[in-house]
């Protein structure tokens, strides 16, 4: 657990009936640091673990994609606790008028909180006020990064100067995540404000939530660390081998779809690594380029949000992007469209429309055109903040790995964090510029238009 755990208030330990484990981002029992502190300081005080997970209706956006998403990994969740002897409490808050203390309700009884640390979202404003209003310890635990943020005393710059840190130490994080177990089973009552969640039940307790009902679920996506699993099989026995060569060509469908996933907590990025090296020895593969991906990019992302005020803001670009911005804000656009006509997909561009077509289907949009997407939208927008603010939304409302440190950091590199200048042109200034017979040179972009068509 070295630099995972974060004591966030000077409570001690109080007498209580169990250790509450509050899962916020890493809704999962396997490879789950916190939920493996929360075990150990269980068994240090001889009680058991008591899970709270809760969805609430009042998130920004809240929907009916990501509802199902995240209700479709609460039975296995709830069947894997109760092996362990691990209890549990899922609450479903449907109406907004309806009380929203159920967290505290169960921290009542609790001698201990351990929760998810994570630097952006719901979970960073959580973290930062709940503490101070409770007599009991409250502690926050790094379960989302192999190496973990606080390893870091600062913001880096950009991949190049963070993968030497963190090649640096990788051995010593990279190791199968710890056991999980407890002396002391949970044989309490479950609690009312449990919400009981089979799969047949899934789509009625949807229709009853007071959210917006008109984002569908995912049409590729089932959420929940079975299917997590079963896409990490599925990528290891059929596209890690054409990882580097092709994840580049999204008609060639050799990416992990696992952003999502990684997003929820459903699946965790060590379990992830572990296999990914363990397969390529076994098979003699060269996983550097994923690696890069999961090790390097990813952790930079969160490095990026742990240390910014507010990571989804211009502000936060270097010097060099935000002179150039500023320098071409007043540029002609040759183009400019509303956010209505961005969300439905209804620009001049058949690729850009499939790429925002996959948002609105999928929840997600292939990595490499994702950047084209964006580049986009600084191009037609008629500001660089009306762009800003389009891209976030779209993720916010759309995207099952959006509200992310990666979402803000990949929307923000379209601007130029974590890049360097190039050529000069209009609207983008030395910003990269990405464009349509760049797209056609590199990739198949017919064949991407007629799957996601």
């Amino acid at each position: 657990m070295t630099g995972r755990v974060r004591l966030l208030n000077d409570a001690t330990i109080q007498p209580g009936q169990y250790i509450l484990y509050w899962s916020q981002m890493n809704r999962r029992v396997e490879a789950n640091h916190a939920l493996a502190f929360a075990a150990d300081l269980a068994n240090q005080h001889g009680l058991p673990v008591l899970v709270y997970e809760g969805l609430t209706c009042s998130y920004p956006y809240a929907n009916d994609r990501i509802h199902t998403f995240v209700l479709e990994g609460v039975p296995g969740t709830e069947q894997k606790l109760k092996k362990r002897g691990i209890g549990y409490v899922f609450h479903l808050r449907r109406r907004k008028r309806d009380s929203d203390d159920a967290f505290y309700r169960l921290a009542a009884d609790a001698s201990a909180v351990v929760t998810d640390d994570y630097p952006v979202f719901i979970a960073r404003e959580h973290n930062r006020r709940v503490p101070a209003k409770l007599g009991i310890p409250y502690y926050a635990v790094d379960s989302s990064c192999i190496v973990p943020m606080s390893h870091f005393e600062k913001r880096e710059y950009a991949a190049y100067t963070i993968r030497p840190k963190i090649h640096r130490v990788l051995d010593k994080f990279l190791e199968p995540p710890p056991a999980i177990r407890v002396k002391r089973s949970y044989n309490g009552s479950i609690p009312s404000l449990h919400t009981p969640v089979t799969e047949e039940r899934i789509a009625e307790l949807v229709a009853a939530c007071e959210i917006d009902h008109s984002v569908p679920p995912s049409t590729e996506f089932r959420g929940g660390s079975r299917q997590a699993m079963r896409r990490l099989r599925h990528f290891l026995k059929n596209n890690l081998r054409k990882y580097a060569s092709k994840s580049s060509q999204p008609s060639e469908n050799a990416t992990s779809n696992l952003s999502p996933y990684l997003h929820f907590g459903q699946i965790s990025p060590l379990q992830v690594a572990l296999a990914v090296r363990k397969y390529a020895r076994e098979q003699k593969l060269i996983p550097d380029e994923f690696l890069e991906e999961l090790l390097v990019r990813r952790e930079l992302a969160f490095n990026f949000a742990r240390f910014t005020s507010k990571p989804d803001s211009l502000d936060n670009l270097p010097d060099w992007a935000r002179t150039t911005l500023r320098k071409h804000a007043g540029d002609r656009r040759e183009w400019v469209y509303s956010r209505d006509q961005f969300e439905r997909a209804g620009t001049h561009d058949a690729l850009w429309n499939a790429t925002q077509r996959e948002m609105l289907l999928r929840g997600k949009i292939h990595g490499y055109y994702r950047m084209y997407w964006g580049k986009k939208i600084i191009e037609w927008s008629a500001t660089h903040e009306d762009a800003l603010e389009t891209m976030i939304f779209l993720h916010d409302r759309y995207a099952l790995d959006g509200r992310d440190p990666n979402t803000y950091a990949n929307i923000l590199w379209c601007f130029g964090l974590h890049d360097r200048p190039w050529a000069e042109r209009r609207v983008f200034g030395t910003v990269r510029y990405m464009s349509l017979e760049g797209m056609r040179r590199k990739t198949d972009v017919e064949a991407y238009i007629r799957e996601v068509g």
